[in-house]
């Protein structure tokens, strides 16, 4: 089982030290902040690497970090059945918070299979869109819903195609 500052620095050594923007380490899992043009390739790296091996998506989740913040990100839980460790990787980046103008991050669905699902999941209520995804769209809403149920300033809907929303 390899560590969380191991994992770390093959990161740095086959991708490079820009990979990285910063780490989070209080919390119960670690998580490492990664350059989001960096992502497919740290990927790729930590699914193929002999010592690494994470062969498992375990979850992708979209983050909507609040108006203030203005910035959104996406949540990776790798998991290695063969090794028995897991990673925690993150990506962030500002966004206006418009609907026309949603928060871009690579796709990994090219990497794990298992992404596809996820990221239309996140882009279906959080609004986050998965460049090089080979099928974005929504999963869990109708094609014509307005808006994004996990957004932090999201407004309910009253009705839907005149049907009283009642919750």
């Amino acid at each position: 089982m390899m560590t969380f500052e191991e994992i770390k620095q093959i990161i740095i050594e086959k991708v490079g030290s820009d990979a990285i923007f910063g780490e989070e380490t209080t919390g119960l899992q670690p998580a490492l902040i990664i350059n989001p043009d960096k992502m497919i390739e740290v990927c790729l790296e930590l699914r193929d690497n002999e010592n690494t091996w994470f062969d498992f998506l375990a979850c992708l989740s979209g983050i909507d970090y609040g108006i203030e913040e203005k910035k959104f990100g996406v949540v990776y839980h790798l998991s290695s059945i063969i090794k028995k460790h897991q990673i925690v990787l993150k990506v962030v980046q500002e966004n206006d918070r418009s609907e026309q103008n949603l928060p871009v991050f690579k796709s990994v669905s090219s990497v794990w299979r298992t992404a596809d699902w996820h990221e239309r999941e996140a882009f279906d209520l959080v609004g986050i869109f998965f460049e090089g995804h080979p099928d974005l769209r929504r999963i869990l809403l109708p094609d014509d819903w307005q808006g994004y149920p996990l957004r932090k300033d999201y407004k309910n809907a009253e009705t839907y195609k005149n049907i009283k929303i009642d919750f």
